[in-house]
């Protein structure tokens, strides 16, 4: 891996010599790609890093495309094919944000190439492409280097609050989690037959896409893996119109002129934890009227935490152990300067947003690099996540049956 330089010159703010450079080349420049850019180019305004990211290169297949984005991002460069870019002696970190069919091939190859990684949710489309690559950031570790998988719901203060709380004991022993995540971008039968649906591209639906990040975020919160679940899924519209007319290509053609959808619209099922928590989950694209509705509760024998991600800035706390007069659920505004993620944005009560995720992920991201420490959430604990969506999609496929998880 090209190795990063001390930077020379003076720091613009300081005058002294600044922090080495961390040399960055992303895959994908759509939404995420522009999320994660927002991230690498804000972070080190906001918090005081060990290392300096440099928005080096960005790729995508589209060359006036790719280089719209990195003029509107601040990319230093573009590239059409991103086995260029990881072959590129001044990346250091390779961070990708395209559909899943590409995650495994891009990681390892990356990987190979003596590179960092953080790769986008979820980290594959099947359990034996996220096995590969735990295998090979496992080994790529013994080398110095370093592989996350970007789940940004925990770098939300409050979910990281919540996470401190129940580390604390302030809920005791764990008795439920329940967890929701409905949008309705789908309801419309018109809406086209993109890639997210079809499983060749997507790996699933609503599973991988919402269900993915409430299982990593259940069992973070939680401090432990699920041991089993029961199942359903659905798939409400069958054929869409194809974004391209009949000819596209995206899909086998149906008579109509539509393509098939391969992949789930809805998905629903309990879970159970390794210490005997019970578990419940959705995950939908199909709730008219539902945007970006991310919930949670957890209950536990000495109380209780609640969160929305639409009211992102609150968390709930009930605290079972005070008297009945006066207990219930209290909001914590968490904007205070001891919460995390926080003490270096604004006073109290200036409430953060969505955007800042990607801003505290690459702030977690550069610590570890440059203390040589294992990230979180690793490569390891995206497979968790892989093999707890092949289990749901198991169940549902034989009717609800408790399946197990593989160890």
């Amino acid at each position: 891996m090209g190795q990063p330089q001390q930077a020379e010159g003076p720091d613009d703010r300081s005058g002294a010599a600044g922090p080495p450079p961390l040399r960055v080349g992303m895959v994908g420049y759509a939404f995420m790609g522009a999320a994660h850019s927002q991230g690498w180019r804000t972070a080190g305004h906001v918090f005081d890093l060990p290392m300096r990211p440099e928005l080096t290169a960005i790729c995508g297949r589209d060359a006036t495309a790719v280089r719209a984005a990195a003029d509107r991002h601040g990319w230093a460069s573009a590239e059409t094919d991103w086995r260029a870019l990881v072959a590129r002696d001044d990346i250091d970190l390779v961070d990708i944000c395209t559909p899943g069919d590409s995650h495994a091939e891009i990681a390892l190859a990356a990987l190979a190439a003596g590179k960092h990684v953080l790769c986008e949710k979820p980290l594959a489309n099947t359990v034996e492409e996220a096995e590969a690559m735990s295998a090979a950031a496992e080994s790529a570790s013994a080398r110095g280097q370093l592989a996350m998988v970007g789940f940004n719901y925990r770098r939300v203060p409050a979910t990281a609050l919540a996470r401190r709380m129940v580390a604390e004991g302030r809920l005791g022993t764990l008795r439920h989690v329940r967890v929701t995540y409905l949008q309705d971008w789908l309801t419309d039968p018109r809406f086209p037959l993109t890639w997210r649906l079809r499983k060749e591209h997507a790996g699933s639906g609503s599973l991988g896409d919402l269900g993915a990040h409430i299982v990593d975020l259940a069992q973070h919160l939680a401090g432990e893996p699920l041991a089993g679940v029961s199942a359903l899924t659905e798939t409400f519209v069958r054929h869409r119109p194809l974004p391209g007319g009949p000819t596209s290509g995206l899909a086998a053609v149906s008579a109509d002129g539509t393509g098939e959808v391969t992949v789930d619209d809805a998905a629903l099922f309990t879970g159970r934890f390794a210490s005997g928590a019970l578990a419940s989950f959705e995950a939908t694209r199909y709730a008219t009227g539902r945007k970006n509705a991310l919930r949670l509760e957890l209950n536990g024998e000495r109380g209780s935490l609640a969160f929305d991600l639409e009211r992102l800035n609150e968390l709930w706390f009930h605290d079972g152990t005070e008297p009945d007069t006066y207990s219930g659920f209290r909001r914590i505004l968490v904007t205070e300067p001891d919460h995390p993620y926080l003490e270096a944005w604004w006073p109290p009560g200036h409430g953060l947003g969505y955007e800042h995720t990607f801003v505290h992920q690459v702030r977690d991201l550069v610590h570890a690099v440059a203390e040589g420490r294992r990230p979180e959430p690793s490569f390891a604990d995206g497979l968790q996540v892989q093999r707890v969506l092949a289990a749901v999609e198991e169940s549902a496929e034989k009717n609800s049956v408790y399946t197990t998880i593989a160890a």
